[in-house]
């Protein structure tokens, strides 16, 4: 199982750890909500949980809880900017569906 980082937003997230002063990481997860059923957690992580199975991608480390890992496997997260638009994408081979207004998934 992993969960991957491309380049631009191991960029991305080492910019704002080294801004903010602290962090280990990001911790990525899912959670259950919307109408298809499941949307993506994000957040920045001081430390790493006790049950957090860790990935490293170009000096980044991504932290999922055990009960995401299923939904996430494969996943890659990507930073993208387009137009006057920026923000993280997430590339899940196990998504079947997506909701129309684009905050949830399916597996």
């Amino acid at each position: 199982m992993a969960v991957t980082l491309t380049e631009a937003a191991a960029r991305h997230v080492a910019r704002y750890l080294g801004r903010r002063g602290k962090g280990v990481g990001v911790r990525l997860g899912v959670k259950t909500t919307g109408c298809s059923g499941l949307a993506y957690k994000l957040e920045y992580a001081d430390e790493a949980a006790p049950e957090d199975v860790v990935f490293e991608e170009h000096g980044v480390k991504v932290l999922v809880d055990p009960k995401s890992l299923p939904y996430l496997d494969g996943t890659q997260l990507d930073f993208v900017r387009e137009g006057l638009n920026e923000g993280f994408k997430f590339h899940n081979p196990r998504e079947k569906d997506r909701c129309g207004c684009g905050e949830s998934f399916r597996v």
